[in-house]
């Protein structure tokens, strides 16, 4: 089998199942994040970027599970059933419907083409957006390679000497550059930088410059760059998404949020880190210096409203019960949100266009469930005998939808026919693959329990 047999045959159809599911589940990860950010905001900014990370940490990773929540229910009800049968009492038969497989048939040429034209645009895509981060960078380790060494004197010495130790900062660990960037940014990930315009302490007051030094320390001591690349790398398989855009947007204004709570602690509280944040936004509008796209600033999120109210609003403690309330609500959200995404997940069977042999897929337990169904009566001497358990039947259900071979996999004797004459009579609505009726080969599981 050469490369391109490979691609069509299996990549492919795992590229567009993939994608097919991103498309709707990214959006509804946004709108749970959206809804948990908003109930979590009172805890406080780390809550709120919490939310967002996970949303953005299982936006590219929901869309690969396949987990059959459907069985996994079915399976875990049964043997709940399974452990209520006692002594004496009432019997009941219950039925459990497993997953199926169906014979494909090729797909008319142009449609298959169609696919895998998706599927190659796609891989494209990726590759762009892995290219344009990996040059972004580079850009940046190439402007930290090339940035002006720094030794800080007087009042910024003894303001980042004072800041490193609060913030538990190794000295040996940081180190300051001067760079043609238009505000200050931390980069680096095992040797951290903070690069910094030309002559920019030299503009600054000693309050605006705690607070700059309190900020970036902040960045530094929660390794927001190399968290920044991580999350980049994460979300390449979803880039093209916009909606992954807000939530890399809402991830950054949260964690802007973060470091202003730990930088305003360390630089004399919350209304003078408020003020020396407001001039300094005034002294770096002005300068036309390139930014750094990979690096993180104090001016990485364009919040400046919402930064400063919340600097400045009287804050809410949320503790003990009502904070337990809030992680438990938030999760509970998050959830039903997987348990929603991975039952409604949508399956690609792309079969090459040049192959007319059939090949076999895989037929979900809820896309073959039968319109008339008869359930299976408890046998009495079976009841009589106390004699319980599991008939697996094995049936091929016809392109008509009616039951066309039905046989006994394994189960008590004493249960077995009373399972075979009723989901003989069973009658399913035709599974079509492609527009067409096919024959599906498929598992019925009847627990017999007697009831306490």
């Amino acid at each position: 089998m050469n490369a391109w047999s490979i691609l069509t045959d299996q990549l492919e159809p795992w590229l567009l199942t993939y994608l097919l599911n991103a498309l709707w589940q990214v959006p509804l990860v946004f709108l749970a994040a959206s809804i948990a950010a908003r109930l979590a905001r009172p805890a406080g900014p780390r809550m709120e970027h919490r939310v967002w990370v996970a949303a953005l940490l299982l936006e590219p990773v929901l869309p690969l599970c396949n987990f059959q929540l459907n069985e996994l229910g079915r399976q875990a009800w049964a043997l709940a059933l399974w452990f209520q049968h006692g002594a004496a009492g009432t019997g009941h038969a219950r039925v459990i419907l497993g997953d199926g497989t169906a014979s494909a048939v090729a797909l008319p040429r142009y449609t298959a083409e169609a696919l895998l034209a998706v599927a190659a645009v796609y891989l494209l895509c990726v590759l762009y957006f892995a290219g344009r981060l990996a040059w972004s960078f580079w850009t940046t380790e190439d402007l930290r390679r090339r940035a002006v060494p720094l030794d800080l004197i007087d009042e910024a010495a003894r303001s980042a000497a004072r800041l490193q130790q609060t913030f538990a900062l190794n000295r040996n660990e940081v180190q300051f550059a001067s760079a043609a960037i238009a505000g200050p940014a931390a980069v680096g990930m095992r040797r951290q930088t903070l690069l910094l315009p030309a002559n920019f302490f030299a503009k600054l007051d000693p309050g605006e410059l705690d607070a700059v030094l309190a900020h970036e320390f902040a960045h530094m001591r929660r390794s927001d760059f190399a968290k920044n690349l991580f999350y980049g790398i994460v979300a390449l398989p979803i880039a093209f998404h916009p909606l992954l855009w807000l939530t890399r947007a809402r991830l950054a204004e949260t964690r802007e949020l973060v470091c202003d709570d730990l930088a305003a602690e360390a630089a004399g509280g919350r209304e003078i880190y408020a003020r020396s944040l407001l001039r300094l936004a005034r002294l770096l509008a002005d300068s036309r210096a390139p930014r750094v796209l990979h690096a993180i600033g104090i001016l990485d999120a364009n919040i400046f409203e919402r930064r400063v109210m919340f600097l400045t609003q009287k804050r809410l403690q949320v503790t003990g019960a009502r904070h337990l309330a809030l992680v438990a609500a938030c999760a509970v959200l998050a959830i039903a949100t997987c348990a929603s995404a991975l039952a409604l997940r949508m399956d690609v069977n792309a079969p090459p266009a040049n192959d007319s042999s059939p090949t076999r897929v895989h037929v979900r337990a809820n896309l073959i469930q039968p319109e008339t169904k008869v359930t299976p009566v408890y046998p009495v001497e079976a009841k009589k005998n106390r004699v319980s358990g599991k008939v697996v039947l094995a049936a091929i259900i016809a392109k008509d939808g009616s039951v066309a071979n039905l046989r006994v996999v394994s189960g008590p004797s004493a249960l077995q026919q009373s399972a075979l004459d009723a989901v003989r009579q069973w009658h399913y609505k035709p599974y079509l693959l492609n527009g067409d009726p096919v024959e599906v080969d498929t598992t019925v599981q009847v627990m017999y329990t007697l009831a306490k």
